[in-house]
C-alpha cells in the first residue's frame, strides 16, 4: 500500500465514457471562460471518483453475509422479497444500504453461490432512502442459491438521481462472496433479504463498505475470520 494508492483508485470501465464526456465538456468550457473550465475540471474529477473501483479485503470465514454496497444502513425491517424472484411470500429481514453520489457504486455479492434468478422491473425514480422506493422504483432483483440450500435475495434500486442499473451477471453464474456483480449510476440503494431466522449484525446509520462489512452471520454466531484481497 502506498500513499498515492490510498488516494488514486482504479476506475471501473463503465465510467470511461462518462469521464471522457466530462473532460470534453471541460475543454469547451475552458475555451469559453476559464472559471467555467475550473468548474468542469472539478466535475470531471468527481465523475472519475464516482466510478472508482477500489480493491476490497473480503472476509474468508464461511457463513458471513457482507454488504453489497458502500453507504449507510437506512432501513432494517421485515418485508416480502420482490415477487419476480419467485420466492415464498414470507416476510424476511430486509437490510437497506443507501448510497449517495459520493459513495463507490460498484456492487458486490453478499454471499457465495449460484445466481438463481435475475429480474429487471421498470419503475419510478423516488428518493432511494424512502421505504416505498423498494416497491415503486426501477429495480434489478437477484437471488443467490447457496450450497447449504438457503437463498439470499438482494435488489439494486434506482434513486432520485440514478437513471441506469447495470448488472454484470446472468442466471446460472457462480459468484464468490464479495465478487462484483453490478453498478448503479449516480445515487441509489441496495436491499438484502436475509434468510428466515437470521438476525442482522448492523444498526441504522452504520457506515458500510461493499465486500467487507459483515451484515449477518448465517451460522448464528458472529466470529472473526481470515481476509482475502479482491
Amino acid at each position: 500500500m502506498t500513499m498515492i494508492g490510498t488516494v488514486i483508485k482504479p476506475m471501473h470501465p463503465e465510467g470511461r465514457k462518462f469521464v471522457a464526456a466530462f473532460a470534453a465538456a471541460t475543454v469547451v468550457l475552458w475555451l469559453i471562460w476559464a472559471p467555467l473550465g475550473w468548474i468542469g475540471l472539478g466535475l470531471t474529477i468527481w465523475c472519475y471518483y464516482f466510478f472508482r473501483d477500489p480493491v476490497r479485503v473480503v472476509p474468508l470465514a464461511e457463513g458471513l453475509v457482507v454488504s453489497p454496497a458502500d453507504g449507510v444502513i437506512s432501513l432494517i425491517e421485515p418485508a416480502v422479497p420482490p415477487t419476480e424472484l419467485g420466492m415464498p411470500a414470507t416476510p424476511l429481514t430486509r437490510v437497506s444500504v443507501f448510497m449517495n453520489v459520493f459513495n463507490c457504486h460498484v456492487n458486490r455479492a453478499p454471499v457465495p453461490g449460484t445466481v438463481g434468478a435475475v429480474a429487471y422491473r421498470p419503475g419510478k425514480f423516488l428518493n432511494a432512502s424512502l421505504d416505498k422506493a423498494s416497491e415503486d422504483n426501477e429495480r434489478m432483483s437477484l437471488k443467490i442459491d447457496m450450497a447449504d440450500g438457503r437463498t439470499v435475495a438482494f435488489v439494486q434500486i434506482a434513486g432520485l438521481v440514478a437513471r441506469r442499473i447495470v448488472c454484470f451477471v446472468e442466471k446460472g453464474r457462480r459468484l464468490d462472496v464479495g465478487e462484483r456483480f453490478g453498478l448503479i449510476r449516480f445515487g441509489s440503494r441496495v436491499d438484502v433479504y436475509l434468510p428466515e431466522g437470521v438476525e442482522p449484525l448492523v444498526s441504522l446509520g452504520q457506515t458500510m463498505i461493499a465486500g467487507e462489512t459483515v451484515i449477518a452471520d448465517l451460522s448464528g454466531a458472529a466470529r472473526p475470520g481470515g481476509m482475502r484481497r479482491d
